[in-house]
């Protein structure tokens, strides 16, 4: 995982395609420069970077059609690229080529309060489009953590601390448009909230990490503000009984639209760098939304269900600025775990179990890095099963990255034997492509590539990613 190959390179094909596209858009356009190949190539976990040849902003859908064609007759890969906070290594290019960034094309083209719904061009943020919208009583639910763009959400299927109510990327994309590797623009589907005509060609692009298509437009589904919102926190005794509040909570239907678990260790963090005197025990940390009424008997709700799983310090607030000082400390927690070990490097991992195994899978995780001596917090979206653990690493200790690969593999091979995945939101890249053939088998690993085949024969979209056969 550390040691990523390299993929052949197509060195005179390269060549003559940077010269076209200088002819093409401007020499001055065409960014070669080693700071920002490596800033294209940079990857926010463990993987080496590996930098593209280039990096062009394309301003329109026709400009990325006038590239790819280009790159196509040449053989040349393209890697998209939105703000680069995903966390598998997506946007290196192991064989060099094209890095496509997408964040000039940052356009809100419309939005539709009546029906609920905008559209935007890739480089729009979640952010800026929730700053757009705030006016209109509507916001885009789905929030990762990082300020990530929207088309790169889509692309690698994104989720976050919303999801449990409100569904994840492939819920919240009604259609889009992108870019082929023959230089083709495909339209996947109309702004209507259902339909039943064809493929479902969004969902086959949403997910596919930038292997099958540019996505050069999105139309997404937006939520209502909500009457009101509550923030709730919870210490509990251990991580398996707060685990155990989580799925009593989903299993008796308490609609809540935030529910984060923080071990005692990432509690310690977030304390020290946010300022916050949380008791440094387990803790879920919780969000309702609806009406006043609707909100506070939420709560109450969860409190009662709390209390049977010797849950404490049960308190709720609605309190705008108490709410965003809790989220922007579970946003934070990241920065804050490095604290914990000054000097080393933070490798975070994600896997999905079945919410019925998730304090077995999360138990079993905190076990395994204690008995492996790592300093590894775990955080989680855990309504729906999802947690993260970050490992603090020295990684110019080759034995101690080592050590780290197993555990990693380890914890994906653990959640794939209870019928979880690898990945509920990190997405494939290069970091997870050892365990799809585990977890899907190789008749569903044909079918894909059998379908990256037929759509890029070429193999020049994101290639080493995935892992595919082609």
């Amino acid at each position: 995982m550390a040691l990523i190959a390299d993929l052949p390179r197509n060195e005179e094909g390269i060549a003559t395609a940077l010269d076209l596209l200088r002819q093409r858009l401007g020499a001055g356009r065409v960014e070669t420069g080693q700071a920002l190949r490596e800033q294209h190539g940079h990857t926010t976990t463990w993987i080496r970077t590996q930098p593209p040849d280039a990096v062009i902003f394309p301003a329109s859908t026709g400009e990325v059609q006038d590239i790819v064609r280009i790159c196509a007759t040449h053989r040349v890969p393209i890697v998209p690229f939105g703000t680069g906070t995903s966390l598998e290594g997506h946007v290196n290019a192991p064989a060099g080529g094209i890095s496509l960034d997408l964040g000039a094309m940052n356009r809100i083209l419309a939005v539709h309060p009546e029906d609920m719904d905008a559209v935007i061009e890739p480089g729009v943020t979640r952010k800026a489009l929730n700053t757009h919208l705030r006016d209109t009583g509507l916001f885009f639910p789905v929030d990762p953590g990082a300020d990530a763009s929207l088309a790169g959400m889509a692309a690698t299927r994104a989720s976050g601390t919303n999801a449990v109510r409100y569904g994840t990327m492939k819920d919240n994309v009604l259609s889009l448009k992108a870019v082929l590797p023959s230089g083709e623009v495909v339209t996947t589907g109309a702004r209507a909230r259902k339909s039943s005509a064809g493929y479902d060609l969004t969902r086959l692009i949403v997910g596919s990490e930038g292997t099958l298509g540019i996505i050069t437009e999105l139309t997404l589904k937006l939520q209502g503000i909500p009457e009101a919102v509550s923030a709730a926190t919870c210490s509990f005794a251990s991580v398996a009984a707060a685990c155990d509040a989580v799925i009593a909570t989903i299993q008796y239907g308490v609609p809540v639209a935030r529910i984060e678990l923080l071990d005692a260790l990432q509690v310690k963090a977030v304390n020290a760098y946010s300022k916050l005197s949380l008791p440094e025990t387990p803790l879920l940390l919780l969000e309702f939304h609806g009406s006043e009424a609707g909100v506070a008997e939420q709560a109450e709700a969860f409190g009662g269900i709390a209390a049977e799983f010797g849950g404490t310090g049960f308190a709720f607030t609605t309190r705008e600025e108490e709410r965003n000082r809790l989220w922007q400390a579970r946003h934070d927690a990241y920065w804050a775990s490095l604290a914990l070990r000054p000097g080393a490097k933070g490798i975070s991992t994600d896997v999905c179990v079945p919410v019925s195994r998730l304090a077995d899978c999360v138990t079993a995780a905190q076990e395994k890095t204690r008995e492996m001596g790592f300093v590894a917090p775990v955080v989680g979206h855990v309504g729906d099963g999802n947690f993260h653990v970050l490992l603090l690493i020295d990684m110019e200790d080759p034995g101690e990255v080592a050590r780290a690969e197993r555990f990693v593999g380890w914890l994906n091979e653990l959640a794939i034997s209870m019928e979880g995945t690898c990945t509920g939101e990190h997405g494939i890249g290069q970091g997870k492509a050892p365990y799809l053939e585990a977890e899907l088998g190789p008749a569903a690993m044909e079918v894909m590539a059998a379908i990256k085949r037929g759509i890029d024969p070429l193999n020049i979209f994101n290639p080493g990613k995935l892992r595919l056969p082609v």
